[in-house]
């Protein structure tokens, strides 16, 4: 187990790097200037001279990528053009609600999923497995914004039972207050859980080792809980461990229009200012959290599945 988690571990070391690479790279090509966007299109070309000197931004490319390097490693991210604040202070201050918007949406995501799918296996074929299968379908093609705007619409401003958006005092309000974009989010996790975990149920119950358990007289929920739905729920992890993935990257739309306090919603202020240290900060914080999810869902598969350690 320990050389397992090792080479994950060293594999993940050139992938950090070449992310390091490509995030410098994509903003030199991205359009508009820091500077002029920072101090407005009547300053002179000697006031955004000066500018460019004290942000570091007239510095050839390799010393400019050498110092984001060097920010990286020490976890700084160098310094906001737009907050005037150390871009690790900002990430620090809002990481806690991105991260608990993910987990509340995967809890959301699971809770939903699980019975659904496991009726639908158990009546594959038939009407409730049919009518299941196109809910979810119809819940993995809606588009987040939509389903944002419906449920603000119905459950904030008619019905009054959730707020439109940001956060509380206490946990039970955040969970509260949370509640919708956790559920745009978990809606769609719910739909790529169900239907994986649905197959893999399928897959399951036509296995040698379920109809010997059968045949030593065990009873029907029995062999359902003890062989095929533990089994089944081995191959979950990977799934749930990717969508986490996503989510961490991925609501960006959602924490914006709910106005969440999130890493999303710096994303988006960051790029409409034009603040490079700020959106390279995330990009790398984001690759970070993208590869300890996977490194996590390896060891988790792992300690769930012995055969995956000899793999």
């Amino acid at each position: 187990m320990l050389r397992l988690i090792l080479q994950r571990v060293m594999m993940l070391v050139p992938v950090l790097f070449g992310i390091t690479i490509l995030s410098f790279l994509l903003l030199q090509v991205m359009p508009g200037d820091p500077v002029e966007h920072a101090m407005g299109t009547r300053a002179s070309a000697e006031d955004l001279a000066a500018m460019r000197r004290l942000w570091g931004l007239d510095l050839p490319l390799w010393q400019q990528y050498l110092i984001f390097l060097r920010d990286c490693a020490t976890g700084s991210f160098g310094f906001s053009l737009f907050y005037k604040l150390p871009v690790s202070r900002l990430v620090l201050e809002r990481l806690p609600v991105t991260l608990a918007l993910a987990l509340y949406s995967t809890c959301i995501g699971l809770a939903i999923a699980l019975p659904f799918a496991i009726l639908a296996a158990l009546r594959r074929g038939r009407l409730a497995d049919v009518l299941i299968r196109q809910l979810f379908v119809l819940l993995l093609a809606m588009p987040p914004f939509w389903l944002c705007f419906v449920l603000i619409l119905e459950a904030s401003l008619r019905l009054g039972l959730f707020p439109t958006g940001g956060l509380g005092t206490g946990v039970l309000q955040n969970l509260h207050r949370l509640f919708l974009p956790a559920l745009v989010v978990g809606l769609s996790t719910a739909a790529l859980i169900e239907q994986s975990l649905r197959a893999t149920l399928i897959d399951t119950m036509k296995a040698d080792y379920v109809d010997t358990a059968r045949a030593k007289g065990l009873s029907a929920s029995q062999v359902f809980r003890r062989h095929i739905l533990r089994n089944s729920l081995i191959s979950t992890i990977s799934v749930i461990g990717v969508r986490v993935s996503w989510i961490i990257g991925g609501t960006v739309v959602v924490e914006k229009i709910f106005a969440v306090p999130g890493l999303g919603g710096l994303l988006v202020d960051a790029i409409q200012a034009r603040d490079f240290p700020v959106i390279r900060g995330l990009t790398v914080c984001f690759a970070v959290l993208v590869v300890l999810v996977n490194l996590l869902t390896d060891i988790a598969y792992a300690l769930a599945d012995p055969r995956a350690r000899l793999t």
